[in-house]
């Protein structure tokens, strides 16, 4: 009977070692590191919570550039995203099984080739000459007279990303509220009109929707973590860190300057743990909204 009691915990234990080895230790040093001045190569020298002093004070380029691009930019991929997924999902599940498949890969593989699509065609859309897709439509309808540089002009850098970004929204979330959508009881629905429902809408707000809340949780977990913890497409699109003027500089790219650009590891750990306390914070909010209770 003991050893019965001990199976679960034997089957659980790979998950534990990888999930303590990959998150809970990674975490827990990051926090360390981020009350340290260490430069990867002397001992780290402990300084209490001066690298926090220094982000809220000193930091101008976090102020006045990296926090309000990293806002702006969450506030609109993160819901526009989210919505987004869910209705393709919601309009894909309306479709016979095949091209319901073939439209929901077409749908979720930028999310898997980002960085070689980035590289590829958002490169030859916005490039800085006429040959540039965006410059030759423009110039033809008379809007531009001369190609502009859109990858380097910081008019435009976070605009681009934030189109980028929502094209490649499409990522596990988005498969997640499709398999909601399609395991949804058919039998609620059957009910639902016999109790008054008249049309798609008052369905998908009725029915749909409060049926597929863990869906819906787990989406925007992931929406949320996703938006927040973006930063190779602004490197990507400009080809450097930091990007042209700060223009598209996120708190990634903040972290990565100072981690692996300046060696700056304490502040970079510092810099982690506030964006772990954004995502979290933002998540349980989430968790609160698509609850079961």
């Amino acid at each position: 009977m003991y050893k019965d009691n001990k199976s679960p915990y034997l089957f659980l234990l790979p998950y534990i070692a990888v999930f303590s080895l990959f998150i809970i230790v990674p975490v827990a040093m990051a926090i360390i590191l981020s009350f340290t001045n260490f430069n990867t190569v002397e001992i780290p020298e402990f300084i209490g919570i001066l690298n926090y002093i220094n982000l809220l004070t000193q930091d101008e380029i976090f102020m006045q550039y990296v926090l309000p691009n990293t806002v702006l930019f969450a506030m609109i991929v993160g819901p526009g995203g989210y919505v987004l997924s869910f209705l393709l999902a919601w309009s894909l599940a309306q479709l016979t099984p095949l091209p319901r498949m073939v439209l929901a890969l077409i749908f979720y593989s930028p999310s898997m080739t980002q960085g070689v699509a980035m590289a590829v065609v958002w490169k030859v859309i916005f490039s800085g000459n006429q040959a540039g897709y965006a410059n030759s439509l423009l110039m033809q309808w008379g809007v531009i007279t001369e190609p502009l540089i859109w990858l380097q002009d910081t008019r435009f850098i976070l605009l681009i990303m934030i189109i980028v970004a929502l094209w490649s929204s499409m990522g596990v979330g988005f498969l997640a509220m499709l398999a909601g959508v399609l395991n949804v009881d058919e039998s609620l629905y059957e009910a639902g009109a016999i109790d008054g429902i008249k049309n798609r809408l008052q369905e998908l707000i009725y029915i749909t929707i409060p049926s597929m809340k863990p869906q819906m949780l787990f989406g925007a977990v992931m929406a949320i973590v996703g938006t927040f913890s973006t930063g190779a497409i602004g490197v990507e699109l400009t080809g450097a860190n930091p990007t042209p003027g700060y223009a598209g500089q996120l708190i990634v790219n903040h972290i990565e300057d100072y981690g692996f650009i300046r060696f700056e590891m304490g502040y970079a750990a510092a810099l982690s743990v506030v964006l772990l306390l954004i995502i979290y914070l933002f998540s349980y909010v989430s968790k609160k909204l698509f609850s079961e209770s």
